[in-house]
């Protein structure tokens, strides 16, 4: 999918349809993953969260957003789940009912890095910098300490 696509008028919000089949692929997807049946060496040790899967409009190409754990595994878990993909797919294809099984990509869930790297941030900013901004708003803040 191009840029241009991407930003396209169909591509602002999913549909219902999308969602539900997006969501039915993530639990098909998870239930044969949990099965363990993928022989791939850079997935031994390595469990894989299914986090959210989105469907194109079309319904025919599904992007699956995982979270590798088992150490810095992340690079080589998502090559080796790409290489599974055909074989993912026909799994698949016997659990969710489709007129199409879509073909399957994956990606990396960088939205728990984020999250962390925003606590992290807030965490970091000094006590009462929000009071420091509100200027003359500290004489009230003080009576409400009671001090």
């Amino acid at each position: 999918m191009t840029h241009s696509h991407a930003r396209g008028h169909r591509a602002r919000t999913p549909s219902q349809r999308q969602l539900r089949v997006g969501e039915e692929l993530r639990h098909a997807l998870a239930e044969v993953l949990l099965r363990g049946d993928l022989r791939d060496p850079d997935l031994r040790d390595v469990s894989v969260t299914v986090t959210e899967v989105r469907v194109s409009p079309d319904l025919r190409r599904a992007t699956a957003y995982v979270l590798p754990l088992g150490g810095d595994a992340t690079a080589p878990a998502i090559a080796a789940l790409g290489r599974a993909a055909p074989y993912l797919r026909g799994q698949i294809g016997r659990l969710v009912r489709l007129k199409f099984t879509p073909a399957l990509a994956f990606e990396a869930d960088t939205s728990f890095d984020y999250a962390l790297r925003i606590d992290h941030l807030l965490g970091a900013l000094p006590k009462g910098a929000d009071d420091e901004d509100a200027g003359d708003g500290d004489a009230e803040g003080e009576s409400a300490d009671g001090t």
